[in-house]
């Protein structure tokens, strides 16, 4: 399970990162976003595309469709191998592809000592590169304004995948190229459920090392959080 990541560049940075060619639609923020405690329900900065190009949005982390209001928590994953098909997801599936711009995520391991602590760590690309979550997001992408019930979630991989835990779920981390026909509204869905299902980044791609455990607490932030201590 994604539950936590950093987003602490410039958007110019990952866009630079996305090589996109297109038009970059309602101009782009140029200070750094600095965050190193991204949480769920929080808004996040987010990228999709409309007819004019590329736009940048801020959409709160967490997903429900409108039937089931009331009835659960919004969901803040889907697992790729049913977000397709299932009901909770389908729809938007066909119309919600968007990327989420990341330099990171946190990953929480049992300490064999005492079951009841966990010690985060920190993965991130061993080049260095900006990460590009798959996502999908209910939202009108001609609209300007945030509508009621807007939100999105992070695509994950199968359960067999995670870094730390072979049973843990670790998003979905596409290359730029893929990530610019995820976003592509035109682009056919065989190929949308290829690319997050079997050419997303391989875990040999990625490191990590242990962080201090404050990053816990989402009230706390700033770079100390990515910084490897001793365990």
């Amino acid at each position: 399970m994604c539950g936590r990541f950093t987003q602490y560049r410039t958007a110019v940075e990952y866009l630079d990162a996305l090589r996109y060619d297109k038009p970059i639609e309602g101009g782009i923020d140029p200070e750094p976003i600095n965050r190193y405690n991204v949480a769920p329900r929080s808004r996040v900065m987010m990228f999709f595309e409309t007819d004019a190009g590329l736009r940048q949005a801020r959409l709160p982390w967490g997903y429900q469709p409108f039937w089931c209001k009331g009835k659960r928590q919004p969901a803040i994953n889907a697992r790729v191998e049913t977000a397709a098909t299932s009901r909770f997801f389908r729809d938007i599936w066909a119309t919600g592809r968007t990327l989420v711009a990341a330099d990171g995520w946190y990953e929480w391991v049992k300490d064999p000592d005492d079951p009841k602590k966990k010690q985060p760590y920190y993965i991130r690309r061993k080049d260095g590169e900006p990460l590009w979550f798959a996502a999908l997001a209910q939202l009108d992408r001609n609209a300007m304004v945030e509508r009621d019930g807007d939100g999105f979630v992070i695509l994950t991989a199968d359960s067999d995948q995670g870094m730390l835990d072979i049973h843990d779920r670790r998003p979905i981390v596409l290359e730029a190229d893929l990530a610019r026909q995820w976003v592509d509204p035109d682009l056919p869905l065989a190929r949308a459920e290829e690319i997050v299902r079997d050419l997303a980044l391989p875990v040999e791609a990625f490191e990590w090392f242990a962080v201090d455990r404050a990053v816990g607490n989402v009230r706390n932030e700033g770079p100390g959080l990515i910084e490897a201590v001793s365990t």
